[in-house]
């Protein structure tokens, strides 16, 4: 006789222990210093370097507070944690009281992210304070120590300056500033694709927010801003031909709450959903023959990859499929989510799954898999999944009277404006 394997996991269970194992990667696997999230580490052990991802910080921010209401660390030991890291923030070199990309862990100094980005990165600093105005809004508590958190954030988050990105009223953000080259990158923050909170924090900022003028005249009038064509018979709201990355649909709405939100461009629930199923249907009707590919295997984002670090997405897909597309996909679709993930744990888990979850990504094709896992991959899928579970952190966000001021002046339309 056939000796029975271990009971099957139900859903509930099986979203508990992805969500908290891949929580790990915050937690345990945080820089040992600073406490802040690691841009990446290995399967086995952790990297070698002092590499921490400012937007990673923020995903990992608002995996710290699904860890507190699962119960799974205790609130004081949150509160502890975020302290320390505000502290260690408070110490790194501000540009305009923007962040950058990447961060010495050890020391707060500045790390290039290449030659002429050495300065302020607007878009992680977005991410970044997704993540903290979470926080200011969870941890409520009238102890010393939440009223330190929340006064921390505040200081940091008053302190940015939106508007030096628009160089002086230009009609789009500007990415990066730096004190040795200026705005020589010249990079403007047009749409559609990760950078919506970008703009939504800019217009909310207490002291240095944005026209509204740069989000309708920069953002939204790109030239793969409105799309309105369809791919695989689902018509495209907004982006590139076939949606791009899946994470457009991630970053931004780890915060945003999607359901109900719209402008005079886009519902963006309807957005997300569209975007998510191209690219399921893409992966299932395989027109590029990839190993492995359907319904159970699908997924295509920014990830690690045989030759270095790509933006998959069916218009630029070389069979490398990444367990993060299809998991912080659950609230837009939910049914093929849970396939997928069942068939990662309970099929390929032996390949794929290790200390902290699922690997970055694999390929059938070629035979490979990521040695790694990356902070702006890991964060999403505990918050998206928590936002299908029980809208915990969407929640959060758009209750903040500063975020919902920045998304009434942006022209934006949400039950949670009453409107």
């Amino acid at each position: 006789m056939t000796k029975p394997g271990p009971p099957r996991l139900s859903d509930d269970a099986l979203l508990d222990l992805v969500q908290r194992r891949t929580f790990g990667f915050f937690w345990e696997g945080a820089h040992p210093v600073s406490f802040l999230a690691r841009d990446r580490t290995g399967l086995v052990a952790d990297a070698d370097d002092d590499l921490v991802s400012i937007g990673g910080c923020g995903f990992g921010v608002m995996a710290i507070i699904v860890a507190v209401s699962r119960g799974w660390i205790a609130r004081e030991e949150a509160v502890a944690r975020l302290n320390t890291m505000l502290a260690f923030l408070e110490r790194t070199t501000a540009y305009h009281g923007l962040f950058p990309h990447f961060l010495n862990g050890r020391s707060g100094a500045t790390i290039p992210f290449g030659r002429k980005d050495d300065g302020g990165d607007l878009v992680e600093t977005a991410f970044l304070f997704q993540g903290l105005l979470c926080a200011r809004r969870f941890f409520d508590a009238k102890s010393a120590a939440e009223r330190r958190l929340r006064d921390r954030i505040t200081w940091l988050w008053s302190d940015v300056e939106w508007s030096w990105h628009t160089q002086g009223g230009r009609k789009a953000l500007t990415w990066h500033w730096s004190p040795n080259n200026g705005f020589a990158l010249d990079h403007e923050v047009r749409g559609w694709n990760e950078c919506l909170i970008a703009y939504v924090l800019a217009a909310a900022g207490p002291r240095y927010s944005i026209d509204p003028a740069a989000y309708h005249g920069g953002f939204a009038q790109s030239r793969t801003f409105i799309n309105r064509r369809s791919f695989y018979d689902l018509e495209l709201p907004l982006g590139p031909d076939f949606g791009g990355p899946l994470f457009f649909a991630h970053y931004s709405f780890c915060g945003l709450d999607p359901r109900g939100l719209s402008d005079d461009y886009a519902d963006y629930w309807r957005q997300n959903v569209q975007h998510t199923l191209i690219n399921y249907e893409h992966c299932v009707r395989n027109p590029h023959g990839h190993k492995g590919y359907g319904a159970s295997v699908w997924g295509l984002t920014a990830s690690d990859d045989p030759s270095g670090y790509k933006a998959h997405s069916p218009a630029h897909d070389n069979g490398v499929i990444a367990p993060t597309a299809a998991l912080s996909s659950f609230p837009y679709a939910p049914e093929q989510a849970m396939r997928s993930l069942r068939h990662f744990h309970e099929d390929l888990g032996p390949k794929i799954w290790a200390r902290y979850g699922f690997v970055d990504a694999f390929s059938e094709t070629h035979g490979w898999r990521a040695e790694s896992y990356l902070a702006i991959d890991q964060g999403p899928i505990i918050v998206m999944i928590e936002n299908y579970r029980s809208g915990l952190i969407w929640n959060l966000f758009m209750a903040d009277p500063d975020v919902r001021r920045g998304l009434a002046r942006l022209g934006f339309r949400s039950p949670h404006l009453g409107a």
